[in-house]
């Protein structure tokens, strides 16, 4: 086969999760994950998003705030399956279990996702926004240039992100998730570089993706520097209470800048997304074999390859090229 450094963009993307991988494509998702007893479980089902079928998805800046949404839901969602195989099926019903059972009339599952989901959000605000700002007012005593303090305040956000990256990464499952984030990027990077989709193509595959969430994270980072240092308020409950406000318009930016930088290989699109690649060779490691068998079943699920390679690259792939395990059964007899 030729070799071929033109890398076609395919719209799919995903996250990892607990022993496995999702993948969406369109308005279809996929969780695979790999079971304590070694098998692989799929789940294939659809998600619309809180906005679909709106004019506001079309809208440039407005869709970033929908779609950051829709991709903490549906991450959610993810885990929680992925997470029920390895739940102790013997855990006996505690008294908070029957209370939340009661008061969500049979649906704490869907109760318990809404809670974890403003919990995080609230921790992530707390973390990230509130505690670099007071760190920074601190420092007021000693610094008494506003723009300075702007830019020390933004820097300390991202001095904390990166330790926080540091300090959950010391955790085993975390370890083990961040390379299951690395068989994500790979399945993608073997697909959008016009190689079928082979354990062996994909293990060769690059592990990182200038369209990752963690590249979208520092993109906020970076954008509320900029956001920061121009609004400005008096009062100290107001400047906290504006960097909340200002989170769905700095997600907005960021959703289109990461959005260009998946569709184009400009310089200067190289160049802006050459920090959030650094940053994913922390959230991503290289994962084995059995992970990317897991991560390729995922993105079977919801998106073919094949026909996706004919026409980006213009070839068809038959069943020739495929490694002896990854061949249907009756080509193997």
């Amino acid at each position: 086969m030729r070799k071929r450094k033109v890398k076609h963009y395919s719209g799919i993307g995903g996250q990892a999760v607990l022993e496995g991988v999702m993948m969406k494509n369109k308005d279809m998702y996929a969780v695979a994950v790999r079971k304590p007893d070694g098998d692989i479980a799929i789940e294939v089902d659809e998600y619309h998003g809180i906005a679909y079928g709106s004019k506001l998805l079309s809208i440039p800046f407005i869709r970033g705030i929908f779609v950051f949404i829709d991709s903490l839901i549906l991450g959610l969602k993810s885990l929680n399956y992925s997470s029920s195989f390895y739940e102790e099926d013997d855990r006996k019903a505690t008294k908070l279990d029957e209370g939340l059972e009661q008061v969500s009339g049979g649906h704490e599952n869907t109760l318990l996702m809404a809670l974890t989901t403003l919990v995080s959000f609230a921790f992530a605000i707390a973390l990230f926004m509130v505690l670099p700002y007071a760190l920074s007012e601190y420092l007021t005593k000693y610094v008494r240039n506003d723009s300075m303090i702007a830019i020390i305040e933004g820097v300390l956000r991202i001095v904390i992100f990166i330790l926080y990256i540091l300090l959950i990464s010391c955790m085993k499952d975390i370890r083990r998730l961040f390379r299951y984030h690395g068989a994500e990027h790979k399945c993608i990077n073997c697909i959008e570089k016009g190689r079928p989709l082979t354990v062996k193509n994909v293990m060769k595959s690059s592990r990182l993706h200038k369209r990752c969430g963690s590249s979208f994270i520092l993109f906020v980072m970076l954008i509320s520097i900029i956001l920061f240092f121009f609004i400005r308020v008096d009062s100290y409950v107001m400047r906290v209470v504006v960097r909340i406000l200002l989170i769905p318009v700095i997600s907005g930016i960021s959703y289109e800048i990461i959005r260009l930088a998946g569709r184009t290989d400009f310089f200067l699109v190289r160049l802006i997304s050459a920090p959030g690649l650094l940053l994913q060779r922390l959230t991503t490691k290289e994962p084995d074999e059995e992970m990317v068998k897991v991560a390729i079943k995922s993105v079977e699920a919801v998106f073919d390859w094949k026909e996706f390679l004919k026409d980006s690259f213009g070839y068809e792939i038959d069943d020739s090229w495929l490694e002896d395990d990854e061949k249907p059964e009756e080509e193997k007899k």
